[in-house]
């Protein structure tokens, strides 16, 4: 007999009631085990009972907001954040991204829409098939490189999702390390931003600032001088292109 493989578990972080019952009862419907938190010292203290294995996090919380929410629990360890937003505010957004949040939903939002976007964050933080039943018909995820990539001092292993520079281990969120493995992979091609949304994303649509971000955390951690980088170039007009010389597979 298989053992049976339990529900991931997602911290739902939301203050207006009707919001938070229609994205619980969507996420336990698509095999989910949810807890819900009103406000931010309620969600800390969930996290300290029962780790989530992701959270869905709105940014607009009355006291302790959703970004210091975020700020806390990745203080603590990594965790997946997939952040609700209201559809004007960039600003937070921005800086929900720059804080390392993986995914957004700008409200109003289609719960289907929201779970796809929870079981895909799972799906590739995690690797493999999540717990919820609903993947099965979820859209497909974004595929990575299976090989072993190097280049300019980097490695990175998709299978363990471990990347380092110069022998020192990179502390990567789940986006960054899907953009510098897809940057290793394609060395000298010159990117376009709405491309790499596809393409590392899976997104056919979306806040091009999403991409800009993660460039921008990304090269923070791999280059010597972020302010210069020499390893992530900007491609005026275009884009990004990764320059690492010839980048050979383990």
């Amino acid at each position: 007999m298989s053992k049976e493989i339990p529900a991931r578990h997602v911290l739902v972080v939301e203050d207006d009631p009707t919001v938070a019952e229609v994205v619980t009862g969507y996420l336990e419907r698509a095999g989910f085990a949810v807890d819900h938190a009103p406000d931010g010292p309620t969600a800390l203290g969930h996290a300290e009972r029962r780790w989530p294995d992701l959270v869905v996090l709105d940014l607009m919380l009355p006291g302790l907001d959703g970004l210091e929410v975020c700020r806390r629990l990745r203080a603590i360890a990594p965790v997946p954040v997939v952040m609700l937003t209201a559809r004007g505010d960039e600003d937070d957004r921005i800086a929900g991204l720059e804080l390392g949040a993986d995914d957004y939903v700008t409200k109003p939002f289609s719960p289907r829409e929201l779970v796809l976007r929870v079981e895909s964050v799972l799906r590739r933080s995690h690797g493999g098939p999540a717990a919820s039943p609903a993947q099965a018909t979820a859209a497909a995820p974004v595929e990575s490189p299976s090989r072993v990539l190097c280049g300019a001092g980097l490695i990175v292993d998709p299978a363990t999702r471990r990347a380092t520079r110069n022998g020192r281990e990179l502390a990567l969120t789940l986006r960054e390390f899907d953009l510098l493995a897809h940057f290793l992979a394609h060395p000298g091609r010159a990117h376009r931003r709405e491309d790499l949304m596809q393409e590392v994303w899976g997104w056919d649509f979306g806040d091009l600032s999403t991409v800009t971000v993660h460039v921008r955390r990304l090269r923070a951690k791999i280059e010597d001088d972020p302010a210069q980088p020499q390893l992530i170039q900007t491609v005026w007009g275009v884009g990004y292109r990764f320059d690492a010389g010839m980048v050979d597979a383990a």
